[in-house]
């Protein structure tokens, strides 16, 4: 574990405040180099199964990652200091439900500006409830203002999704871009409303996102599949981690459909 106690209560209180906090130089740049070697075959297969209809809109593509191999990193989504602070923000006994990746390429667009999720209660036009999502994402290369970073607001988690896009537009609330280099680790609430930028260079720029929930939350538009091979050598943290997700035997790893897109607010 890198930081202390009151160093992750600390970055609890500024992510309750502002919606998120980035570790720097978390995760090996090695590693993450070999997680990008590995990633572009499923880029280029997802890449011509969206040809026509690209899932995240022009020339963004989201990939779900396989649970084996180095995907399946202990020391990636069992990390101590992740782990301390999701827990202090959404809840003790935590479910891993996503693992997965956002990429635009040359010629993506802006996204327009939305939330990964909908308030709780949506009948009573308030979001102000304690996180239940959360989104940990770090990049697979170096993200500069040239291609695709993430832009979001502050404090917006907690507010009804249609005032604070009133509010962007009428510049009453700000846009805060971030630039990230490659080891840094976003942990970010899904209601913060935000939007993916263009990505104008010709090197794809992966995003990673290991989606946490609350402990009793299901997201039926997201999960992990995880092979029997992988299941079998979890350690209890990851079992318990991976505990709604379907186990499928080897050969049937492969996410069937990509469902997430439907999934914007």
């Amino acid at each position: 574990m890198r930081y202390t106690a009151a160093e992750h209560d600390a970055f609890a209180s500024d992510f309750n405040r502002d919606s998120l906090v980035v570790l720097k130089n978390h995760f090996p740049r090695d590693k993450l180099g070999r997680w990008r070697e590995a990633f572009q075959p499923l880029l280029e297969a997802q890449m011509q199964i969206d040809r026509d209809d690209p899932n995240r809109g022009a020339q963004r593509f989201y990939v779900t990652l396989p649970f084996q191999g180095l995907f399946a990193d202990p020391q990636i989504y069992e990390d101590a200091d992740v782990l301390a602070i999701v827990e202090r923000v959404a809840g003790p006994d935590p479910v891993l439900c996503q693992l997965a990746t956002d990429t635009p390429l040359r010629g993506s667009d802006y996204q327009k500006w939305h939330a990964d999720t909908p308030p709780l209660f949506p009948e009573t036009r308030s979001n102000d409830t304690p996180s239940f999502q959360i989104a940990v994402n770090f990049a697979l290369c170096d993200v500069g203002d040239d291609n695709g970073p993430f832009e979001t607001t502050h404090g917006t988690h907690r507010m009804n999704r249609q005032d604070a896009v009133d509010g962007i537009a009428s510049g009453a609330i700000p846009c805060h871009r971030y630039l990230m280099a490659m080891g840094d680790v976003m942990i970010r609430d899904v209601r913060a409303v935000h939007r993916g930028t263009p990505n104008s260079t010709d090197e794809p720029r992966p995003m990673v996102v290991l989606g946490y929930s609350r402990r009793w939350l299901h997201r039926p538009e997201v999960q992990i599949r995880v092979p029997q091979s992988s299941w079998d050598r979890l350690s209890p943290t990851g079992k318990r981690l991976l505990r709604f997700n379907p186990v499928v035997p080897d050969d049937q790893v492969a996410t069937p459909t990509e469902s997430y897109r439907a999934f914007a607010y």
